[in-house]
């Protein structure tokens, strides 16, 4: 997440690193797949089993290991390995929809993969062909990536976590936050600053998660995607090999997707949040609601103003769904040529999904309630959960900075940022 905020202890204790045995679990290998179709059968199958318990996760704020070490055993972490190094290699929508599908049943699994394909696009723009080759069979081999992108408060290039290059080897030094994926990950791509012939310059450094010096500490604790893992990463003199170092900043110093594929990930995981409330104020208000008594009607379900405002939260679902849809037409385009237009063109698709994702996730979230009654507020029910998860997620950057790029693209023919919040 970009804001600065500064870390809370939960009741006054300060919440203490993960212990060793909570480390990311040694990986098996997973299944492979295929193609796109075969991707979007898994994540249906997946989905269905992640759902029963994703309210009990949330409630009791219980780390999801066991779905994290089937999800990636489905093969599905791999999807985005170019099918030159063995992956699926698959398109930016079947990325999006895969995303979405996870988190309809599970926020917080679906976010947890965001960062894990971001470093993937990373790779595959900036990084060497000998470190895209390492890095994609360890993906293939079943190991997943966290992150360690957000400072803490810190503004001041000079007090940023630092890389340090000396004969003796290379060392990292700094402390990080909103690490989402970081407890379960077995690397940890760590945005870092180098000195280069005296200029700051950023790269990014994959650390190994069991590296002595790293310290991860599960002090997320946020009313929404509770359990995704987005709490604080220490470095302290953390030894990095230099083929673990992969250009950053001058990935973004010329035209690439990096930023749209980060962007349309988000968009997809509110989208999966929208889908699971509506879906759930389907059920509840088929089977448990009450009718208003002026409706006079025996069912809920037949009541006419119900039907209506059900009506125009699935019509702006699936507005949504072709926004993302036609989104990830665009990033695919952009990555066979990336040229500033094209990637322009890309980051504006990918906007105007994430403009309709954000306000149709916090509306369905809202509206379950309005619609199924003071039942749904039951606390047992965990129904709560999509809108703040809704709220918590889409505060990643401000849906307000995307009507500007879209606007400011169509009337002034302004091309927008290149940053990965846009």
């Amino acid at each position: 997440m970009s804001l600065d905020l500064s870390v809370e202890p939960r009741d006054g204790v300060a919440p203490a690193p993960l212990p060793r045995e909570l480390h990311a679990h040694a990986p098996g290998t997973p299944d492979l797949i295929a193609n796109d179709d075969e991707a979007l059968q898994v994540a249906r199958r997946l989905a269905a089993k992640f759902a029963p318990e994703a309210a009990l996760r949330d409630r009791e704020r219980r780390l999801p290991w066991a779905e994290l070490d089937a999800f990636v055993a489905s093969g599905l972490w791999g999807i985005t390995v170019p099918r030159e190094f063995g992956g699926a290699g698959v398109r930016n929508g079947t990325l999006a929809e895969v995303t979405a599908i996870i988190a309809a049943a599970d926020g917080s699994l679906g976010q947890i993969p965001q960062n894990h394909f971001y470093a993937l696009e990373v790779l595959r723009v900036g990084g060497s062909v000998e470190q895209q080759r390492f890095f994609y069979e360890r993906v293939l081999a079943g190991e997943r990536f966290g992150n360690a992108l957000a400072e803490i408060g810190h503004k001041d290039f000079k007090r940023r976590t630092r890389l340090t290059r000396a004969a003796e080897g290379w060392h990292v030094d700094g402390r990080k936050f909103y690490c989402t994926g970081a407890p379960y990950a077995h690397w940890i791509p760590t945005l870092v600053v180098a000195d280069d012939e005296g200029r700051d310059v950023t790269y990014l450094a994959f650390v190994p998660r069991d590296t002595p010096g790293v310290t991860v500490t599960d002090d997320w604790d946020g009313f929404g995607q509770r359990v995704t893992g987005s709490g604080s990463v220490q470095f302290e003199h953390v030894r990095v090999e230099p083929e673990w170092v992969v250009p950053f900043q001058v990935s973004f110093e010329h035209a690439t997707t990096i930023g749209p594929v980060a962007q349309i990930m988000h968009a997809a995981i509110d989208l999966g949040q929208a889908r699971g409330a509506f879906d759930s104020a389907l059920q509840f208000v088929r089977e448990r609601s009450r009718p208003w008594i002026d409706a006079k009607v025996e069912r809920a379900a037949d009541d006419p103003l119900t039907i209506a405002q059900f009506g125009d939260l699935a019509v702006r679902l699936r507005a949504a769904e072709a926004l993302l849809r036609r989104a990830g037409r665009f990033v695919d385009a952009a990555q066979v040529k990336p040229t500033d237009r094209s990637v322009a063109e890309a980051s504006v698709a990918v906007a105007e999904a994430r403009a309709l994702t954000t306000t149709v996730s916090l509306d369905a979230g809202s509206r379950l309630f309005e619609l199924a009654g003071t039942a749904a507020t039951l606390d047992g029910l965990g129904l709560d959960r999509f809108w703040r998860n809704a709220r918590t997620h889409t505060l990643h950057d401000p849906v307000r900075w995307k009507y500007h790029a879209v606007g400011n693209f169509y009337l002034n023919d302004k091309l927008p940022p290149r940053h990965g919040a846009l």
